[in-house]
C-alpha cells in the first residue's frame, strides 16, 4: 500500500492512495488505530504534502562506495550519520531555494526509510519490524559550506534541503531495488540499494544504539554516485523501483 500526507480545500489529512483517489485515514497510517474515515477525493484534487511529521531526520554519508570514492572520501568502517531539520521538508512538486550563502548545491537521490514502531538499542535481527515503509528522497547539499563549515547542520540543513515523497510504500523489500536520478530528463544517478555498504537493518539498529527512533522518523539511506550542482529552472526526479518517483524544481 502507499500512503500520503495531503491538503485540500484548506485541511490536512493523512490517506491512503487507491486508483485514481485517495481514501482519507483517522490518524497517520503507521498509528494502531488508523481507520478510514469515510472520505475520498479525487488525485486531481489535491496537493501533495511530506508524507511524514518526523520528530528527527536522520541521514547516512557516504553508504556507497563510489559516491565516497568520487568525492575523494574514505569509505567509513562505521555508519556515517548526521542531521537533518524537520524544517528542510519539502513535498513533491514543491521548489528547492537555492540560498544565496552558497555557490554550489548539489542534489543526491535516496532511498528514505520511515520508522513504524517505536525502538531503542534494537538488535539488527529485529530492525525491520520497527520500518514502516520507503519513499523517494532527496538530501540537497551545499557543498562549499559543507567544506567550510567542518559540521553539516548549514550545508545539509537549509528549508526546503530534504524533498520527500508523493507517497510511503508498504509492500516491498527494498533491500535490491534500482535507483535513479534525472535532471531536467537526463539519468545522472543509476544504482541500486544492494550497493549500500550499510544494510537497512544494519542502519536502524546502529543508529538506536544511541537514540530512540519514533514511529514517523525519517532514515535517509546515502547516495549512489553521480552527484553533482543543481541550477535555478532545472527539474529533479529520483525514481525508485516499486517505491515511485519524486519530483521537484528548482528556484
Amino acid at each position: 500500500m502507499r500512503y500520503v500526507r495531503f491538503g485540500v480545500t484548506g485541511e490536512t489529512f493523512w490517506g491512503r492512495l487507491s486508483g485514481d483517489g485517495v481514501e482519507v485515514l483517522s490518524s497517520a497510517p503507521w498509528d494502531p488505530a488508523a481507520t478510514l474515515a469515510g472520505q475520498t477525493y479525487d488525485l486531481a484534487s489535491i496537493r501533495f504534502l511530506p508524507p511524514v511529521l518526523p520528530s528527527k531526520i536522520l541521514a547516512i554519508g557516504r553508504n556507497y562506495r563510489a559516491h565516497a570514492e568520487e568525492l575523494g572520501n574514505e569509505v567509513p568502517k562505521e555508519p556515517l550519520v548526521f542531521m537533518k531539520p524537520p524544517s528542510s521538508l519539502l513535498a513533491h512538486g514543491g521548489q528547492i531555494v537555492l540560498p544565496p550563502e552558497s555557490n554550489r548545491v548539489d542534489f543526491e537521490g535516496e532511498l528514505a526509510l520511515v520508522i513504524g514502531k517505536r525502538g531503542r538499542r534494537i538488535p539488527e535481527e529485529e530492525a525491520m519490524t520497527h520500518v514502516f515503509g520507503f519513499s523517494p528522497s532527496l538530501d540537497i547539499t551545499a557543498r562549499d559550506l559543507q567544506k567550510v563549515d567542518g559540521q553539516w547542520w548549514r550545508a545539509k540543513g537549509f528549508d526546503t534541503f530534504c524533498p520527500i515523497g508523493p507517497a510511503i510504500e508498504t509492500d516491498v523489500d527494498a533491500s535490491d531495488l534500482a535507483i535513479e536520478t534525472r535532471i531536467d530528463g537526463a539519468k545522472r544517478q543509476s544504482s541500486r540499494t544492494s550497493m549500500m555498504i550499510f544494510s537497512l537493518p544494519r542502519l536502524v539498529s546502529w543508529i538506536s544504539q544511541a537514540m530512540t527512533l519514533e514511529p514517523g522518523d525519517v532514515i535517509l539511506t546515502g547516495t549512489p554516485e553521480g552527484v553533482g550542482p543543481i541550477a535555478s529552472g532545472q527539474s529533479i526526479e529520483v525514481a525508485i523501483e516499486h517505491v515511485g518517483s519524486l519530483s521537484v524544481s528548482v528556484a
